[in-house]
């Protein structure tokens, strides 16, 4: 389905309101507070406190985040990525959406999939706090993006919080990816599988860990044949069925929250996926800081994969 103009003035739209909320982001992905004086971004990063009245701090803090996805969406397309719109039968305005890099995925040589937790993020972000707070290369996955594209794998970014639209006066499911399991299962069976792809690595944090345990159990054969590396960040899953655990302690790593020094053993045994050390103790920046041991990973399986043919 191709892309309609409303994705750019969607964009345009989410940054103006940023600015009327006295903020834009500078040359670094920083949100600073705009320089009345220059209407630039300033010096002065994003303060949470814009009153004495908590609710009031809040309502400013979401407000002002509701405007994160469509930037963040506009800054995939800019890095060459594409929306393809979820359900196939269903308008572009009542669908979801995820992205990918090329426009159609056919016979991927190397492709890595992106699956963000649950909540309020939406495709390209594992943290939304962190965007606002520290930058978007910390809160998004445009590194991962890049550090893909470098190393020659197509790509494809899963939504899988984007279940419902307005319309008729209330909020509506989108039918057929009515929830973050039927998003990643309607975009497994109808994207993935049919392009047949050779190679395939996945990156997943929090949440992403029990949508992709879900997928291993769906799709158990395609996963065994295709999928050579499964990286967590702090993943909330449960316990590999039986008949998968093999096959997950070999492809799957963990990285988890912790005070220890990145890659750092927390635990390893026979009968489940090993945990090491993200680098950091907080939840929300395992996916930021364990990158670059995440991609040395992928790479080391990626060759092992190959060295098996």
């Amino acid at each position: 389905m191709a892309n309609s103009p409303a994705p750019a003035r969607d964009c345009e739209e989410a940054l103006t309101r940023l600015r009327n909320f006295g903020y834009s982001f500078d040359g670094s992905g920083i949100l600073r507070k705009v320089d009345p004086a220059t209407g630039e971004p300033g010096n002065e990063p994003f303060s949470y406190n814009v009153s004495d009245d908590a609710a009031e701090n809040e309502k400013h803090y979401q407000n002002l985040a509701n405007q994160i996805p469509e930037i963040v969406y506009a800054l995939l397309e800019k890095n060459g990525l594409s929306r393809t719109y979820i359900p196939f039968d269903k308008a572009p305005e009542r669908s979801s959406f995820v992205f990918t890099q090329p426009a159609k995925l056919s016979q991927s040589k190397k492709l890595l999939v992106l699956i963000h937790g649950s909540g309020l993020v939406k495709a390209g972000q594992w943290a939304r706090s962190l965007i606002i707070n520290n930058s978007l290369d910390h809160g998004s996955q445009l590194p991962y993006l890049r550090e893909a594209q470098n190393l020659g794998y197509d790509v494809l970014i899963t939504n899988a919080n984007d279940c419902s639209r307005f319309y008729n006066g209330k909020e509506n499911p989108i039918k057929g990816v009515e929830t973050s399991v039927e998003h990643m299962k309607y975009v497994w069976k109808n994207i993935v599988l049919p392009s047949k792809p050779e190679s395939v690595a996945i990156v997943a944090h929090s949440y992403g860990g029990c949508l992709t345990l879900d997928l291993v159990e769906r799709f158990t054969d395609f996963f065994k044949e295709s999928v050579f590396a499964i990286a967590f960040t702090d993943a909330v899953m449960g316990s590999p069925q039986a008949k998968n655990r093999d096959y997950l302690c070999d492809v799957t790593c963990d990285w988890v929250a912790s005070n220890s020094p990145l890659d750092t053993p927390v635990s390893e045994s026979k009968n489940s996926i090993r945990r090491i050390s993200a680098g950091h103790n907080k939840h929300e920046w395992t996916s930021y800081t364990a990158i670059d041991s995440i991609f040395k990973f992928i790479e080391k399986k990626y060759e092992q994969r190959k060295n098996k043919k």
